[in-house]
């Protein structure tokens, strides 16, 4: 292929580096010198010994052409403000022959610089409901930020395509690899259930990223993930894609550290492509896509690329690279290399390739042109529509559906119906709701660390495994980050996962899981991508005897500052099951991510006042019967003297304290469950603060990061701020071992004497 000339000219010094790959283009078609060959029919090859065709060619070069003339597009109507967005995928086109040798079909979770492969799988499937589909103007509507983006109604610019199966990722730092894998396992798994697939049963899931993306700890966890289960011979047909350029931003990746890095990993089958050369690369992609759908094996496919005008149009690498170095990177640009091939195969002449090189162009101007007259979003409401959508009459119809008496009979046993037993502890509780769902639900799944045989750690998951088998029940791996990527490959097919983080402190090694991917999808699809699913954490504080932090951690601010989610907590047995059947129903009906914190310290406790009371046993509720999002419970209704509002493990203490008050104070206390955390029910806490004349707030989350400065707003925002209130709270430290733990954590103590200082 032509390179550039020596000495560099002065336009090379460009510091707009986008103009100088246009222009590069345009005159190395110019100056090209070769001797085309005799054009090649449609199912010819396009170059003696490629499996690439003429056909296909014509295909990919337009689908690289579409990609490059949007980010030269990006580029220049960026600084008029008509385009959001510059992160481009020039130097990646050749990711459009993973898209061509793939199906729509194939769930694919994309890195940001796949702009060829979209172009490219938009073929795949010419319109859906009446209505055409066009890269260009949907990616043009996308880059404006319109609220007709067939994507994310302009939420973000986001490569995605319900028809075209291409789940919106709004970053590629690696965090969508694990849900790549869990789609994966999940297409697999469903089969093994007998679960209607909403793709062909021999789809494969595609996850691209960068080199730089792949040293991230959540790549490393799903390539893990991948090779683990591979090592076991369960099959995981997913298809990682690894689209090296040799640079991260500005850091640069060691020369041939990926293939160094993942060419002899056992159970990761690593192919290598040359992504800036059709005729070449063509084969050796189709060749990790059908080693990757016949053997259902994890593969890694490494795909040569360059990056060329920058990381995005902020990225002026002529302050930092020199110039020798960019002219280098850019004659390595693969639609130079795709114009050769265009004109050695005879295909087009200099003159038809430079007219279809501008009939592009203005193809992608004119669409930008039309997407800024396109309405953009300008109320809240109709930004926050699809974040947390709730249908409550949908929802408790479902929470209350009891149409499974047989299976009921058949897994608890007729005689034994947990509503017929005497009443039970928390975890007992628990447990009983969880087989009921798993009755009602068939595609309902329970996984985690040590949920299976051993019963979780506190038994609570005990007899599941044996009632519902290893299908539905079982291990996973030590590793939360990959427990909640297979929530989302499980819910992406369509099942109902109900994974278990073990402690609450262990949630927070994964976090993004449920903050940057699961709750953020069905804000970023536009609500037409959902993440349902239903993810017990064990949490908050008072263990005795098995402390210290990772197992007395009350950090519920991690989880309240989640948009979208749904957390509830339930401090005894009866409200648990009723809440789970709620949870449940949110993802079902809603598609909501739904998070059941189980408060530790009260799974196994019996007694309220006195050893031997029984008075923290409750009855089961029958299958019928569910909480509505957002009620609270009242102990002492129209008691005003004093009302505690609190939660979890403070609901006990509150009760036993409010005895004490009232001896010490003779004060009528009211006791105000909240149960429900994310979202504050705002209205209930301000009708149970209207009539009181002091207030305490009971919190046993941290001083400066807890429940409480949400409960203290809604009161005060509804008025009733002049009521005396104050706080009892846990102190902003670690929790430490033994009884230390009880120093900083608050206690009946702690309540008695806050009342005692609002006389």
């Amino acid at each position: 292929m032509n390179a550039i000339p020596n000495p560099i000219p002065a336009r090379h010094k460009n510091v707009n580096r986008a103009e100088v790959c246009d222009q590069n283009f345009v005159e190395f078609v110019q100056n090209w010198s070769g001797s085309p060959h005799h054009a090649p029919q449609a199912d010819e090859a396009v170059l003696p010994g490629s499996l690439c065709t003429a056909r296909d060619f014509l295909a990919l070069f337009e689908s690289q052409l579409v990609s490059r003339h949007l980010d030269l597009m990006a580029r220049v109507l960026r600084v008029k403000n008509k385009v959001f967005y510059t992160i481009g995928s020039s130097g990646h086109e050749g990711n459009a022959m993973v898209a061509r040798l793939t199906r729509h079909t194939d769930p694919a979770f994309l890195h940001y610089r796949s702009g060829a492969f979209m172009a490219e799988r938009f073929r795949k499937l010419p319109g859906t409901d009446g209505r055409k589909l066009d890269p260009i103007m949907d990616s043009a509507l996308s880059f404006a930020a319109s609220k007709d983006d067939p994507a994310s109604g302009g939420r973000h610019k986001v490569w995605g395509s319900k028809p075209l199966w291409v789940l919106p990722q709004t970053s590629t730092i690696a965090s969508h690899l694990p849900k790549a894998l869990g789609t994966a396992v999940a297409i697999e798994q469903a089969r093994r259930l007998a679960h209607a697939l909403p793709v062909p049963e021999d789809s494969i899931a595609i996850c691209s990223f960068g080199d730089a993306s792949a040293n991230h700890a959540t790549a490393q966890t799903a390539f893990n993930a991948a090779a683990w289960t591979a090592y076991q011979k369960l099959p995981a047909p997913v298809l990682f894609v690894c689209e090296d350029n040799g640079i991260g931003i500005s850091v640069k990746t060691p020369n041939d550290w990926i293939r160094a890095s993942f060419g002899g990993r056992r159970d990761l089958d690593y192919f290598y492509a040359d992504g800036l050369d059709l005729a070449e690369g063509y084969e050796q992609v189709a060749r990790a896509v059908h080693h990757c759908r016949t053997t259902r094996r994890p593969t890694f496919l490494h795909l040569r690329t360059t990056r060329i005008m920058g990381h995005a149009g902020t990225d002026f690498e002529i302050e930092w690279r020199s110039v020798e170095e960019l002219v280098a990177v850019e004659s390595t640009d693969p639609l130079l290399r795709s114009a050769a091939i265009a004109l050695e195969s005879g295909l087009y002449t200099k003159e038809s390739l430079l007219a279809q090189y501008e009939e592009v162009r203005k193809k992608c101007f004119a669409a930008a042109e039309e997407a800024d007259r396109r309405p953009k979003l300008d109320r809240l409401d109709d930004v926050m529509a699809p974040l947390a959508p709730y249908t409550p009459d949908k929802v408790r119809a479902e929470a209350q559906r009891a149409d499974y008496a047989i299976k009921r009979a058949a897994v608890f046993g007729a005689d034994k119906l947990p509503e017929t037993l005497p009443p039970r502890h928390l975890a007992i509780q628990i447990n009983n709701a969880l087989h009921d769902l798993f009755c009602k639900y068939p595609e309902a799944l329970l996984f985690g660390e040590d949920v299976a045989q051993k019963g979780g750690v506190y038994t609570v998951t005990k007899g599941l495994h044996k009632a519902f088998k290893n299908a539905r029940v079982f291990n996973t791996l030590l590793d939360e980050t990959m427990i909640l990527g297979l929530a989302q490959g499980y819910a992406n097919m369509g099942l109902l996962p109900v994974p278990e983080i073990q402690y609450l402190a262990y949630f927070h090694n994964a976090c993004d899981q449920i903050r940057g991917e699961a709750a953020s999808l069905q804000f970023f699809s536009n609500n037409q991508y959902k993440n349902p699913m239903l993810v017990r954490i064990a949490g908050l504080g008072y263990q005795r005897g098995f402390g210290g932090h990772f197992h007395n951690d009350n950090s519920i601010a991690a989880l309240r500052d989640i948009p979208g989610i749904v957390v509830g907590c339930a401090s005894r047995g009866d409200d648990a099951a009723t809440m789970l059947r709620t949870l449940a129903a949110l993802a079902k009906v809603d598609g909501r991510v739904a998070i059941f914190l189980e408060p530790i310290a009260l799974y196994m406790t019996k007694d309220l006042y006195e050893a031997g009371d029984g008075q923290w046993l409750t009855s089961y509720p029958p299958p019928d019967q569910a909480m509505p999002l957002g009620e609270g419970r009242v102990y002492e209704e129209g008691a005003d003297d004093l009302v505690v509002f609190t939660y979890g493990n403070g609901v006990p203490m509150s009760l036993r304290a409010a005895r004490e008050i009232e001896k010490k104070l003779g004060w009528k206390v009211r006791t105000v469950d909240l149960r429900w955390l994310v979202p504050l029910n705002e209205s209930f806490i301000a009708e149970q603060a209207k009539n009181a004349k002091r207030i305490l707030v009971v919190d046993e989350g941290r001083h400066s990061a807890g429940v409480g400065e949400g409960v203290i707003t809604a009161i005060v925002e509804a008025g009733h701020g002049a009521t005396p209130l104050r706080r009892v709270v846990g102190a902003d430290t670690y929790t430490p071992l033994a009884g230390a733990a009880f120093l900083v954590l608050p206690g009946d103590a702690d309540i008695v004497a806050a009342a005692e200082a609002l006389r």
